[in-house]
């Protein structure tokens, strides 16, 4: 079971993207636990995660969040802002599972 959590400003920005990333994830038979929270919750969540992906208007936070995710153990990254503007789940999909190293 992969765990991938998303953070953007809001929490709400990102779920059409998780709902895409989860079609991804069933299409290649991936058993995936995908799910988006508001910046404020991710610093709670982040400890029950793989991976963390920021959302690209937070790319400001990623030093913060980098020292929480090195305390955890677990790699973060900012979404491409293009897959994100796109909503394609399948290439967010696939930079967090590199990051976690499949």
């Amino acid at each position: 079971m992969k765990r991938i959590l998303l953070a953007c400003s809001s929490g709400m920005s990102t779920s059409l993207l998780v709902s895409k990333m989860k079609e991804a994830a069933a299409e290649k038979g991936i058993e995936t636990e995908i799910w988006a929270v508001a910046q404020d919750k991710a610093f709670e969540d982040i400890k029950k995660a793989d991976v963390l992906l920021i959302g690209p208007q937070m790319r400001f936070l990623k030093g913060k969040f980098t020292k929480v995710a090195e305390e955890v153990g677990i790699p973060l990254d900012v979404i491409d802002p293009v897959a994100y503007g796109r909503v394609d789940g399948a290439a967010v999909l696939n930079k967090a599972l590199q990051l976690i190293g499949n």
